[in-house]
């Protein structure tokens, strides 16, 4: 990367142009049809004080509400009552210029008894211990415009996979905040298959007239699953410069980063292993906000059944037939047999006996299941249509093999009426046997009788 793309990347991100915030503003007014702003009900959660030493006390929650608008003028929300339940201490007014908390996810439909998540927690600025944050606040300094009231908050939308955090800052005192620092992501649950490539959506904003705007940022990507976590990306904004801890395989676009404050994070081919809780953090100096998502990598098996080909049966012998589920994640899977007979009629043969699960070099996962066919036992008359069925979070599949049974007990309507022609058959013979011995031997009779004459 040479100096002066450095250089214009600096220049873009600390001047940030009023015509594009207005722009933005105008675009997402225009995808909501509407720019009104939701008044929002959240639980205001705080620690208690300690019980000495290092203990600290548990939280305590209270209902506020806050009163969202793009622009610090409209105050006309702050003659309006606090509901009962809510103490008039808890009422906000958020000023939010980039308008993310406008969006239709957190505005419930009227008399919907479900509500957006949202919390609010106090929160005191600091200067971080990352080295690629260290950068932002270098000098060691705290300047007085930290000296204020600085809460951060969560909101999740309803009906749509949207998470926002902010940081908001009001002077000492005062119920009137404004948005600094503004994180969206609308993956916070996604989802795909095996070797896909994912993005996981992650975008930030800082309020321009803010001092905080002109001293860089940074970027960082932390992934967990069952209490193991790793760091997959960090990069510091200012210097721009990479962790040497990257991950292989994930990347963000650093013009887009710098530009418009796209963070996402960029996996060129999803694996078993990827799947988990990712965060995305962005830090300005003394202040950070994230964003946690889940990704769930996701395929189905694959089925396979043998012999592909069952030898005939009948009645008394034993035919084995098994179904292989190969190269499925996640784990769950669940495999049954069905048997469809010559009349149409679908019935459930059971699981039969299931083996354990296997991992493949690439971490997906292998089971199998043997079913005992006999016809004596089973009920399965002539024969039929046998089925496996997989049911997995990413599809059902099913596989089928036919079955032929010879010699059977109970004869079907068609081998009745042959074995009754049969029978006809042989009685006529029968007949015409006992008839032409009747006749020979009449005639022998005469003879000996014209003889004795």
């Amino acid at each position: 990367m040479t100096c002066d793309q450095k250089g214009h990347r600096q220049i873009t991100m600390t001047n940030f142009s009023t015509i594009y915030k207005l722009s933005l503003v105008a675009v997402f007014c225009a995808v909501q049809v509407s720019c009104s702003c939701p008044v929002l009900e959240c639980w205001f959660v705080q620690e208690k004080a300690g019980r000495g030493g290092s203990l600290t006390g548990a939280t305590t929650q209270e209902k506020s509400l806050l009163y969202i608008r793009t622009d610090a003028e409209a105050d006309s929300a702050k003659t309006r009552q606090a509901p009962s339940g809510i103490s008039p201490d808890r009422v906000y007014f958020i000023t939010d210029p980039s308008a993310s908390l406008c969006h239709r996810s957190l505005k419930p439909p009227r008399g919907s008894v479900e509500k957006p998540h949202c919390e609010i927690n106090p929160f005191l600025p600091q200067p971080s211990s990352l080295r690629w944050v260290d950068p932002l606040t270098g000098s060691g300094f705290s300047p007085i415009y930290l000296q204020a009231d600085w809460f951060s908050a969560s909101f999740q939308g309803l009906k749509e996979p949207l998470g926002i955090s902010t940081i908001t800052r009001a002077p000492t005192g005062t119920k009137e905040h404004s948005v600094i620092l503004s994180m969206t992501s609308r993956t916070m649950t996604a989802q795909s298959r095996l070797g896909a490539p994912v993005t996981l959506d992650c975008g930030f904003w800082v309020d321009p007239s803010s001092p905080l705007s002109t001293s860089g940022f940074a970027v960082e990507w932390r992934y967990q699953f069952r209490g193991h976590g790793r760091l997959l990306l960090a990069y510091d904004g200012k210097s721009d410069r990479l962790a040497d801890t990257q991950e292989e395989g994930v990347t963000l676009d650093f013009d887009s980063l710098h530009e418009t404050g796209n963070a996402s994070l960029i996996l060129k081919e999803a694996k078993v292993h990827h799947s988990g809780m990712y965060i995305c953090t962005v830090y300005l100096p003394y202040l950070l906000a994230q964003v946690v998502m889940e990704l769930e990598v996701v395929e189905p098996p694959s089925l396979s059944i043998h012999p592909s080909s069952l030898p005939l049966a009948v009645p008394g012998q034993t035919v084995t037939v098994q179904c292989e589920a190969s190269g499925f994640a996640p784990l769950s899977l669940e495999l049954s047999w069905e048997f469809k007979g010559a009349d149409g009629k679908s019935r459930s043969l059971g699981s039969g006996s299931m083996s354990g699960h296997r991992q493949a070099w690439d971490g997906t996962y292998s089971q199998s299941s043997r079913l005992e066919l006999d016809a004596s036992t089973q009920d399965l008359g002539r024969g039929g249509e046998v089925t496996c069925v997989a049911v997995h979070h990413g599809a059902t599949q099913r596989a089928s093999v036919t079955l032929n049974v010879i010699g059977f007990s109970s004869p079907s309507i068609e081998d009745s009426m042959a074995m009754v022609g049969v029978a006809l058959v042989l009685y006529g013979f029968i007949k015409f046997v006992s008839w032409g011995f009747t006749s020979s031997g009449s005639e022998d009779a005469d003879k000996q009788d014209k003889k004795i004459k």
